[in-house]
């Protein structure tokens, strides 16, 4: 090893730089994957949020008068002098990623402002390229796929989940390991990633064989999803809400009177004695044995709502109180929520368990064993997880963890990690949680995530699209939405009826496939809208016509299951996401590029939403370097150009990619 500087050394698998009362480490972390960390701290602070072990990984470090380079399989990082990482695949003399150099002071790309204690505001600039194209990032309503010029907060709401995984088409991840409060500006001058209050600044950069590659590198370092129960890729019925045992058991039975296809049945929110207590209300749920026992004679299975509010009333108040496994404040009362509950005369003002610490996350487990799993009930929704709060001042949430503004994005992941490690500890092997939050490292907890509470509209349904497929690339292969939107649809009206199809033949082409809404919410009277309740949300709800449409579309999902489950396997083996944008199949064609309202769900079948109201046709983009088969006339047509497909009420566009075979038509 040639001489260097005293501010290079290598310590094991890490290069370390410091200067200016600056530590940086710069180290392989599994395959093809380099960990950065920085701290202005005596000490670089350990904590490995979301990431496993870093394995075996052994790179070639060398210094010379100037630089330090570490080679980790394909990816190489570089550290000048003034501490400046840059990153290159094998074989390019071009950087891929690389820390800003357009600032003077030293070093330039990072900077630590102190906020008290041991706590900073931090920033990690990287150069900006005109013609790099950003995906990933969680979950977002913006409608958008390529999130280039976008200012995106790093934090969890309902409808926005926060998973900072930036997919680059120069063909470099990049996870700003960070669950605090912060914000990325994916701007045309500069990439920043700002963090509010943290200790130190710790990225991870992977690299891999396209877009697949990069994914399944991810999935190596937070965790690979488990393979998806094939129950789970049926249809799933949920509406606000079932209110009664005998309700649920009517609507089930009803559907299979009809011959119509159901995997699960949920019953949401306001099912218990009271929030905090997590168990059926004996008087609306008096037999929760004998209910399970005859939906499992029907083929199917019950989901049951997990909610982490403590009501004060709540027979586990105090317990909890006691032995500080609640969510408090830094100031102030410690409430954090007003909602309804059961039999409550008024708005209840609630706490949060702390699913941060180890016990309150056990103390979970142990009420949903005692109280849902020895009825064998096994599917948890994981509702308002973010979590919910009525003013979301971070700054003044204590969790067991820490401050909110530090860590508060880890709350959906470990309260994900509680029921997984409750259903393992029982024995279970078949897990899944479906929550409306979650972070890096979700997936191997068995999580899936949906979109939240958004409204039914088309440009809604536009706005899914693009969440779904980001979400994809964010590390999370099981996601949903609610079709036909959560909030506002009146079931009686045109717009809706049409809308309602439009989403079932979207959600077909989903991973998981699931009905939920409250209808009829946007009505005024009582009786049309029971604010617990809403209107009827079953699949025959929607007149005539959408429901002999919709009928249709259940036996088609049914169809493409073993097909669906193929794609499921591949996810948990490589982090491949089963819906996927045009571009991560086929990189190589321009044409792709900026096709954000159609997309792949798996390698064979390529799907084009009908997104507008009133559209009899679309425009369909079939990528070159194919032959796609029209699934429902059988027409054979050329890739590499843009087509008018007939879309009817009645159809969704789909077609088969080089003569592949999938059951389309019946």
């Amino acid at each position: 090893m040639s001489k260097h500087p005293a501010i290079f050394s290598r310590e094991g698998n890490r290069v370390v730089w410091r200067c200016n009362q600056q530590i940086l480490w710069v180290e392989s972390w599994g395959s093809d994957c380099i960990r950065v960390r920085a701290t202005t701290l005596p000490e670089m602070p350990r904590r490995d949020w979301s990431l496993l072990a870093a394995g075996a990984a052994s790179p070639e470090i060398e210094f010379d008068a100037t630089i330090a380079r570490l080679v980790n399989g394909r990816l190489t990082a570089t550290v000048d002098a003034k501490g400046r990482v840059r990153f290159f695949k094998a074989g390019s003399p071009e950087p891929i990623a690389q820390e800003i150099f357009a600032r003077t002071n030293h070093p330039p790309a990072r900077t630590f402002k102190s906020v008290g204690g041991d706590l900073c505001h931090v920033e990690a600039s990287f150069t900006a390229y005109d013609d790099e194209r950003l995906y990933g990032l969680g979950q977002r309503r913006h409608g958008l796929l390529d999130q280039k010029g976008c200012v995106l907060e790093l934090t969890h709401r309902n409808s926005q989940v926060s998973i900072p995984l930036l997919i680059s088409s120069r063909g470099y991840g990049l996870l700003w390991h960070n669950p605090g409060l912060g914000r990325v500006e994916l701007g045309r001058t500069q990439t920043r990633w700002v963090a509010e209050a943290t200790r130190l600044i710790d990225y991870v950069v992977m690299t891999g064989d396209g877009y697949a590659g990069i994914l399944e590198r991810y999935a190596d370092l937070t965790g690979h999803p488990p393979v998806l129960p094939e129950w789970a890729s049926g249809f799933w019925q949920c509406k606000l809400r079932y209110r009664t045992q005998e309700e649920l058991l009517t609507v089930a039975r009803e559907h299979k009177r009809r011959g119509l296809p159901m995997s699960v049945i949920v019953i949401d929110y306001i099912h218990w004695t009271k929030m905090g207590e997590w168990k059926f209300d004996p008087v609306n749920w008096p037999d929760p044995a004998t209910m399970v026992r005859e939906l499992a004679q029907l083929g199917i299975k019950v989901m049951v709502s997990v909610w982490p509010t403590v009501n004060p009333d709540s027979e586990n108040y105090a317990e909890l109180e006691r032995r500080n496994l609640l969510v408090r404040t830094e100031r102030g009362m410690n409430t954090f929520i007003r909602f309804t509950d059961t039999n409550a005369k008024h708005t209840v003002i609630s706490h949060l368990l702390d699913s941060t610490h180890p016990e309150a996350r056990e103390f979970l487990w142990s009420k949903l064993r005692e109280n849902y799993l020895r009825y064998g009930i096994k599917i948890w929704w994981l509702d308002a997880i973010e979590p919910e709060m009525v003013t979301y001042d971070h700054d003044n949430v204590r969790y067991h963890a820490g401050n909110g503004v530090e860590v508060g994005c880890l709350y959906p992941l470990l309260q994900q990690q509680a029921l997984y490690d409750g259903m393992k500890s029982a024995g279970e092997a078949d897990i899944v949680t479906l929550g409306r939050a979650g972070f890096a490292g979700s997936q191997r907890y068995g999580a899936a995530i949906w979109s939240g509470d958004i409204h039914s509209t088309f440009e809604d349904l536009q706005q899914q699209v693009r969440a779904g497929l980001n979400i994809g690339l964010s590390g999370i292969p099981w996601w949903t939405t609610d079709i036909g939107g959560f909030f506002g649809g009146e079931i009686d009206t045109p717009y809706f009826q049409e809308l309602i199809v439009r989403w079932f033949q979207y959600g077909v082409f989903c991973p998981l496939f699931r009905l939920h809404g409250w209808r009829n919410s946007s009505l005024t009277h009582p009786e049309s809208c029971d604010p617990t309740q809403g209107g009827p949300n079953e699949v025959w709800s929607f007149g005539d016509r959408a429901y002999g449409l919709i009928k249709e579309l259940l036996q088609l999902r049914e169809r493409l299951r073993p097909y669906i489950m193929k794609q499921m396997a591949q996810a948990s083996i490589k982090g491949t996401p089963p819906m996927r944008p045009l571009f991560f199949d086929f990189p190589n064609d321009p044409g792709c590029q900026a096709i954000d309202d159609q997309y792949l769900f798996g390698p064979d079948l390529l799907v084009a939403p009908v997104l507008h109201q009133g559209a009899i046709s679309r425009d369909v983009y079939l990528p070159a370097g194919a032959k796609w088969t029209d699934a429902w006339t059988g027409e054979i047509i050329e890739g590499g150009r843009t087509i008018a497909a007939e879309a009817p009420l009645e159809k969704i566009p789909l077609f088969l990619r080089d003569g592949r075979q999938l059951p389309i038509r019946s």
